[in-house]
C-alpha cells in the first residue's frame, strides 16, 4: 500500500517558491520601473500586458477551483475564515494564490508542532494545484518575459557574459518549475514504480534545452521582425488551440472553465509540450515535435536571412549568425535525444487500467495514493488499522470538548473516509503515465 506522503522536502519546496514568486514580483516592479525611466514605452506596454494578464489568468483558474469545490470542502483556517464573497474579492484583488500558499504553510507547521499527522491528503491536494498554477505563471508571463528580454539585449548589442548567464538562469528556473509539476505528478505512481532522483533531473535536463532552444529562437526573429512575432504567435496559437479542441481534454468541470483551459494549454504549447489527453501519445508529441523543429528552423532561417544583407543593429559576421542558427536547431534537436532517453529508461510505462483501480482507491480513501495489481482488498483492510484514522478537520478544527474526531477509530474499523484526492492532477498523471 502507498499513502500520499507531504515529506519535508515538498514543504521546503513550497516555502522556497513562494519565497522566489515574492522576489519575481519585485524584480517585475523593478523592470517596470527602468523601462518607464528609459521611456522604453513599446517594451513597458508589452511587460504589463504580459504581467497583468498572467495574474488574471492564474486567479481565474484559483477561483474556478474553489467555486468547483464548495465552501464545505475547505480544510484549512486560513480558507474557513473568508466568506464565498471574500474569497472571490481576493481573488479580484490578484491574491487568491498567497491564499493557497498560507494553507499549505499552515498545515505543515501545525503537523510539525503538534506532532499529529495530516492524513497525507490535504497539504498535497494544495500542494498540487500550487504547482498547476505556478506552471500556467510560468508560461504565461515567465517564458514571454524571457524572450523580451533576450531580444532588448540583442537590439542594445549587450551580449556580455554576464546577461548570457542571467538569460540561462531565467530558462533554468522555467525548466524547474516544469520539473517540479513532473514530481507532482509522481505522487500518483505505486510505490513499485517509484521514480529515482536522476529520472527528474533528465527530465530537466531536456525540458531545458527545448524551451532554451524555442526561447532563442523567438527572441533572434523578434529581434529582426519584431511586429511579425505577434502575428506568429497568433497563428501558432490558433493552430495549437485547434489540436487541442480536437484532443477532447476533460479537466475542469464547467464548459467555460474547459475552454479556458484549452485556450491556456495552446499558449503552454506555444513554448513546449504538454499532455491533455489520456492513452497513448506517440504520434502526436512526433507530430508536435516535428512541427516545433521546423518553425525553430524557419524562425533562425529568416534571422540569418535578414542579418546577412542588412544588420539593423548587432553587427554580425554571417558566418557568426548561420554558426548561431545552426546551434539553436542543435540545442533543440540535443532536447529531443534526452527526451528519447528519459522515455527509454525512466519513464514507467503503466497500463492504464492500473491507474484507474488506483483511482477507485482514491474516490474512497483518498490517504491511499496507489496499489499495485497484486494488492487486494485484504491489505487494504490491514494497512488501514496501521494508520490512525485522523480526519483532516481534526487537525484544523479542534475546539475546546471537540475530541470525538481524534479517536473514532478501533479494532477492524473501515478505512478513513477522506475526500481530499485532487482530481486534477490524477487525470494529468493518468494522461502523463498511461
Amino acid at each position: 500500500m502507498g499513502v500520499f506522503k507531504f515529506y519535508s522536502l515538498d514543504f521546503r519546496f513550497i516555502c522556497l517558491g513562494l519565497v522566489l514568486l515574492l522576489l519575481d514580483i519585485v524584480l517585475d516592479v523593478v523592470a517596470v520601473l527602468d523601462f518607464y525611466r528609459e521611456k522604453d514605452y513599446a517594451s513597458l506596454g508589452i511587460l504589463l500586458l504580459l504581467l497583468v494578464g498572467s495574474s488574471v489568468l492564474v486567479q481565474a483558474f484559483s477561483w474556478l477551483w474553489y467555486s468547483y469545490e464548495g465552501e464545505d470542502q475547505r480544510q484549512t483556517r486560513v480558507e474557513k475564515c473568508l466568506s464565498p464573497f471574500m474569497l472571490k474579492f481576493l481573488h479580484v484583488l490578484q491574491l487568491g494564490i498567497y491564499l493557497r500558499h498560507a494553507g499549505v504553510v499552515e498545515l505543515s507547521l501545525f503537523s510539525s508542532h503538534s506532532g499529529i499527522l495530516d492524513p497525507e491528503s490535504v497539504a498535497v491536494y494544495l500542494s498540487h494545484d500550487l504547482t498547476m498554477l505556478r506552471l500556467l505563471e510560468t508560461f504565461s508571463e515567465s517564458a514571454p518575459q524571457l524572450v523580451l528580454m533576450l531580444t532588448i539585449m540583442l537590439l542594445s548589442g549587450e551580449l556580455g557574459p554576464v546577461i548570457v548567464l542571467k538569460a540561462c538562469g531565467s530558462a533554468s528556473a522555467i525548466a524547474f518549475s516544469v520539473t517540479m509539476y513532473h514530481r507532482s505528478l509522481r505522487s500518483f505512481l505505486p510505490d513499485k514504480k517509484q521514480q529515482r532522483m536522476m529520472s527528474s533531473v533528465a527530465y530537466f535536463l531536456w525540458n531545458l534545452l527545448l524551451i532554451s532552444s524555442r526561447l532563442a529562437a523567438l527572441a533572434l526573429f523578434a529581434s529582426v521582425l519584431p511586429c511579425f512575432v505577434f502575428a506568429h504567435f497568433f497563428c501558432s496559437w490558433l493552430v495549437l488551440f485547434f489540436f487541442v479542441w480536437l484532443s477532447g481534454t476533460d479537466f475542469m468541470e464547467s464548459p467555460c472553465g474547459e475552454w479556458l483551459y484549452r485556450a491556456t494549454v495552446g499558449l503552454i504549447w506555444y513554448f513546449d509540450w504538454f499532455n491533455v489527453a489520456e492513452g497513448r501519445t506517440r504520434y502526436r508529441t512526433l507530430l508536435y515535435h516535428g512541427y516545433m523543429l521546423v518553425d525553430i528552423s524557419l524562425l533562425c532561417a529568416l534571422w540569418c536571412w535578414r542579418m546577412s544583407p542588412d544588420p539593423p543593429y548587432l553587427e554580425i559576421p554571417p558566418l557568426f549568425a548561420v554558426i548561431t542558427a545552426v546551434s539553436v536547431v542543435a540545442v533543440y534537436i540535443l532536447g529531443l535525444l534526452l527526451k528519447m532517453l528519459y522515455y527509454t529508461r525512466y519513464h514507467p510505462n503503466l497500463a492504464k487500467e492500473e491507474l484507474k483501480e488506483d483511482d477507485r482507491v482514491g474516490q474512497g480513501p483518498t490517504m491511499f495514493k496507489t496499489l499495485s495489481g497484486d494488492e487486494t482488498d485484504s491489505s487494504i483492510s490491514s494497512a488501514a488499522k496501521d494508520v490512525p484514522e485522523i480526519h483532516p478537520q481534526s487537525i484544523l478544527l479542534m475546539e475546546d470538548g471537540d475530541t470525538e474526531a481524534t479517536d473514532r477509530s478501533g479494532p477492524g474499523a473501515p478505512a478513513p473516509d477522506i475526500k481530499r484526492c485532487n482530481k486534477r492532477m490524477r487525470k494529468l498523471a493518468e494522461n502523463f503515465y498511461s
